[in-house]
C-alpha cells in the first residue's frame, strides 16, 4: 500500500511540474477583445522551444492568411503552420521557470520579431509571454488548453 501512495505521489509531483513549463497548447488572447484568438503548440526542438500556429478561434474576415509582412524566411507564408516562437531556451534556475535565453516570437499581424521571456503561473494554467523590441515590452496572457 505504501508503494501506492508513494507511486501516485510521485506522479502528481511530475505532473504538476510538467504543467510548469511552457510546452503544450495555449490560447493566445486578443489584445482588443480580451477573448481567445489562436491556438499556438509550444514544444521542444534541438533543445530550445517552438511555438507553432495550429489553429484560428476568432472569425476575421479582414484577416491575411499569409504573412505578407514578415522580412525572413516566413515572408508569405500561411500563418497556420508558421513558427512564431523560435529559440527560447530555459534561462536562471529551474524553481524560477523562466524561459528567455535567445528566444524570439513573430507577430504575424505586423511582420515584427520581438525578443520574448515566458513564464508558466498560476500552477501553469496561464503563460505570461513577454516581447521586448530594445526597453519596450508588451505583455499577453495565454491560457492553457487542457
Amino acid at each position: 500500500m505504501k508503494k501506492i501512495l508513494f507511486a501516485l505521489l510521485c506522479m502528481a509531483s511530475a505532473s504538476t511540474f510538467a504543467q510548469m513549463t511552457p510546452l503544450g497548447l495555449w490560447h493566445t488572447i486578443d489584445d482588443e477583445t480580451n477573448q481567445p484568438k489562436g491556438e499556438v503548440r509550444i514544444l521542444e526542438k534541438d533543445g530550445a522551444l517552438v511555438g507553432v500556429v495550429v489553429r484560428g478561434l476568432k472569425e476575421d474576415p479582414n484577416a491575411k492568411p499569409n504573412c505578407d509582412k514578415c522580412v525572413d524566411d516566413r515572408k508569405g507564408q500561411p500563418i497556420i503552420g508558421m513558427e512564431i516562437l523560435r529559440g527560447l531556451k530555459r534561462e536562471g534556475k529551474e524553481e524560477e521557470h523562466l524561459w528567455a535565453g535567445g528566444g524570439k516570437i513573430l507577430d504575424p499581424t505586423n511582420g515584427k520579431l520581438y525578443t520574448v521571456k515566458m513564464v508558466p503561473i498560476d500552477g501553469g494554467k496561464r503563460l505570461q509571454v513577454r516581447g521586448y523590441i530594445g526597453p519596450f515590452y508588451k505583455t499577453q496572457f495565454w491560457i492553457r488548453v487542457e
